[in-house]
């Protein structure tokens, strides 16, 4: 693995010496020390405790170019709807990495809010310090290759700001695509969402590319809530399922802040969503849901983390996974309660259904308690359908493929049922009733 690795590198080292230079000079430091870290640690294996779930090698084995600036003949306004649904508000689409001005509609915003590229906003920047600690965090304080790589090649992606007590009615959708013709790229786009005190937003990702195209996407989302802030953040990944998909969500909470997030795994060959939320001030709360949806040789990941580290928070987790075929699906939760942390209220649920006997699950709930006076508990299940439901419904009539379909999209309909954003939950339930049904439902 380690000359694959060698090989994986020596492509995106080409692209790395001949960039032009527009980055302020705290970043290009970033960009050579991530870089270095990456020659110097190598990428992590199944012998990496945080990593054994998730299949790197096959990545490795693709001859990815860096994906460059230019805009896909293929893609119009029309093409992303299509693909990733009109939700009513603002949109900003990223394509192969890079800001589309052209496929994104960023009007009807409150006064001061700013969604904009992020890679124009680094250009206009005149503090380092608006930027800097946030795009080096997640490489700097819990590093491994692919968080190194988009320290060191990220070039663009999505900036919102919303300003203190401001109120965004309508959600901001920000879309991601991969359109790579002839070649398989690699992209690695970069979000910030920084929510000022008492504001409230509703931010929806989406991860999507053109059928047939092999890509790895490498995303990485930075989310802060000041004090009082609520965030609603939806991911619905649907890759093509001959792509790869890595991603970190890092979020960070001030006091008094509520932050929610609905994790959507359908799509790519091989994924990994990890969650990280800390709570940095008292009185923070978080909701981590999660649907994970691994069918023929697919493999969804779910490392997820939530760190109390001041008293009197609340955390609530729920992930479920449904797996068909030789799928594999896996969520490794750990919720941490720091010393000092006291009155932590936290609760981990994992629920799994295995629809076929070579589906695999591997779930590991953890809890890491260093306070006196908390109330945490956790819990996982993994099962199939109870046969006993199946011939009650096939007595009234429904054949049997039809009666586990329905059983099925029942346990997957409390998660969908949780989505607040209402054309995106039609969305998805179409998408889920059709992977269901074994058949393609149209967008």
């Amino acid at each position: 693995m380690r000359s694959t690795a060698n090989a994986f590198l020596e492509g995106l080292w080409h692209f790395d010496v001949k960039r032009n230079g527009h980055h302020p000079g705290w970043l290009k430091g970033l960009r050579r020390s991530a870089f270095q870290w990456v020659g110097e640690h190598g990428f992590p294996t199944a012998k990496d405790d945080a990593w054994k779930y998730t299949r790197v090698a096959p990545i490795l084995a693709v001859p990815f170019e860096p994906a460059e600036l230019a805009m896909s003949r293929r893609l119009s306004t029309g093409a992303i709807e299509k693909l990733a649904g009109d939700l009513g508000g603002a949109r900003l689409v990223v394509v192969n990495g890079y800001f589309a001005p052209e496929l994104s509609s960023l009007k009807r915003l409150p006064a001061g809010v700013k969604v904009m590229s992020l890679a124009t906003a680094l250009a206009l920047a005149e503090d380092e310090e608006l930027f800097a600690p946030f795009l080096a965090r997640p490489f700097r304080e819990q590093p491994h290759a692919f968080t190194a790589l988009s320290a060191a090649l990220a070039e663009d992606g999505a900036l919102v700001r919303i300003p203190a007590d401001t109120t965004i009615e309508e959600p901001i959708h920000v879309v991601f695509v991969s359109d790579t013709g002839a070649s398989p790229l690699v992209s690695h786009p970069r979000s910030l969402v920084l929510a000022g005190p008492g504001s409230r937003a509703t931010i929806v990702e989406s991860y999507v590319g053109i059928q047939g195209d092999v890509y790895l996407t490498n995303a990485v989302t930075n989310i802060v809530l000041d004090e009082g802030a609520v965030v609603e953040h939806y991911k619905l990944q649907n890759e093509t399922e001959t792509a790869f998909h890595i991603s970190l969500l890092d979020v960070r909470q001030g006091r008094g802040s509520r932050f929610s997030s609905h994790s959507l795994a359908l799509g790519a060959s091989a994924a990994r969503h990890e969650v990280r939320v800390k709570l940095e001030a008292e009185g923070a709360e978080v909701i981590l849901n999660g649907l994970y949806m691994p069918k023929n040789e697919q493999h969804l990941d779910n490392p997820t983390t939530i760190e109390h580290a001041a008293p009197h928070c609340t955390s609530r987790e729920l992930y479920k996974g449904i797996v068909d075929g030789h799928g594999r699906g896996s969520f490794d939760g750990r919720v941490i309660v720091r010393p000092g942390a006291f009155k932590t209220d936290a609760s981990q649920i994992n629920k799994n259904l295995l629809l076929s006997e070579s589906a695999q699950i591997d779930t590991r709930p953890r809890l890491e308690i260093f306070a006196d006076d908390v109330k945490c508990t956790h819990g996982a299940a993994v099962g199939q359908l109870d046969e006993d439901a199946v011939f009650y419904l096939r007595s009234r009539g429904v054949p049997h493929g039809a009666a586990r379909d329905l059983l099925t999209y029942a346990f997957a309909s409390e998660m969908l049922g949780l989505l607040g954003v209402e054309a995106l939950r039609s969305r998805v339930e179409r998408i889920v009733a059709g992977r269901l049904g074994g058949a393609e439902v149209a967008a």
